[in-house]
């Protein structure tokens, strides 16, 4: 019996005095940034363990936070102002990680010494392994948005202007140049123009409409306000040509700063130009604002009649919201330990 109780008795002992051994886990200087600078450790403690920390700032200045957390969210410690800590001693109540944050608000840096040990309950968790690490968890949610969706697009065709302007000629006491204004109305996508010298102008613009509406197909003649103009404006074919012979004219398209400028001679921009019998284009820069058509006759006798004409397509769309179910899919990094 006396022996047995001897060897009981080592035994206890061997327990206590491998239970009572320190580990060290951490000894550690860092530097923490001003204004707002944050450091942070993870470790992890085994059931029953010991934490003693140790804190100095080594110049003596305070640091405004130390905190020792229970992941997640647990703090088992906090101290403001800190200048130093001396052998702070937590019991851990159950294995898990804890994280400690080092919080700075001053104008300067501040430069730190850690210190961080653990006593174990006992032999079995000595070698606990304080590693933390760190794996990559998706979360999953889902939300219900409002989404736009698009109920319908309309379609229009807007002839702006088609008008005969009569320009005089370079001796008329009236002057040479005569301009008119446009406004391109809201929704524009593309428009079109068409400019054509006297009696042979206007006669090519009337051979392509009919050519236009006898090779159209039955429902796109009858669009209200559809042809040569229209279909040019849309990219398709409009059948308009150029002439080759006849009176010409040059004309300009320019924004309201420089209309003043093309009446007095002056140096001015244009968007487009030309000095044509007859011209045509399908425009789709600008698209919004009023503009100026100018047109300048350098015959020194006879007057012109010009014609011209513009057209824009607009589209209209019509937008409604319906309720959508969205997942969201989250990244998250999760500490864990591996024991």
């Amino acid at each position: 019996m006396k022996r047995a109780s001897l060897f009981l008795l080592y035994i206890f002992y061997y327990t206590v005095i491998n239970a009572q051994v320190t580990v060290d886990i951490a000894e550690s200087t860092l530097k923490i940034k001003a204004l707002g600078g944050e450091e942070f450790f993870y470790f992890g403690f085994a059931e029953g363990d010991k934490l003693i920390f140790n804190f100095q700032e080594v110049n003596g200045k305070e640091l405004k936070e130390v905190e020792i957390v229970e992941m997640p969210t647990n703090s088992k410690f906090l101290d403001y102002k800190v200048t130093s800590i001396e052998n702070k001693v937590l019991n851990i109540p159950r294995t898990g990680i804890y994280k400690f944050r080092f919080s700075n608000s001053a104008l300067t840096g501040r430069i730190c010494k850690i210190k961080i040990q653990r006593i174990p309950a006992s032999s079995d968790t000595r070698n606990f392994n304080t590693n933390v690490y760190w794996r990559t968890v998706y979360d999953t949610s889902f939300s219900i948005l409002q989404e736009k969706y698009l109920i319908r697009t309309d379609t229009t065709i807007s002839n702006i202007t088609d008008q005969v302007a009569k320009v005089h000629s370079q001796t008329n006491a009236n002057g040479n140049k005569t301009t008119f204004n446009f406004t391109l109305p809201i929704n524009t996508i593309s428009w079109s123009y068409y400019v054509g010298v006297d009696q042979a102008g206007q006669k090519a613009f009337e051979s392509a409409s009919k050519e236009l509406f006898s090779k159209s197909a039955p429902i796109i003649a009858k669009m209200p306000g559809y042809g040569p103009m229209a279909a040019l404006a849309l990219g398709s074919v409009s059948y308009l040509y150029s002439l080759q012979s006849g009176e010409d004219i040059d004309y300009f398209i320019v924004d309201g700063n420089n209309v003043n400028s093309f009446l007095s001679g002056q140096q001015f921009y244009y968007i487009k130009k030309g000095k044509v019998i007859n011209d045509y284009s399908r425009m789709t820069n600008p698209l919004c604002g009023s503009f100026h058509f100018c047109l300048s006759n350098d015959n020194a006798i006879s007057g012109v009649s010009v014609s011209v004409k513009i057209t824009a397509i607009l589209v209209t769309e019509e937008w409604g919201e319906k309720p959508v179910k969205k997942m969201v899919v989250s990244a998250i990094q999760e500490p864990y330990l591996e024991n």
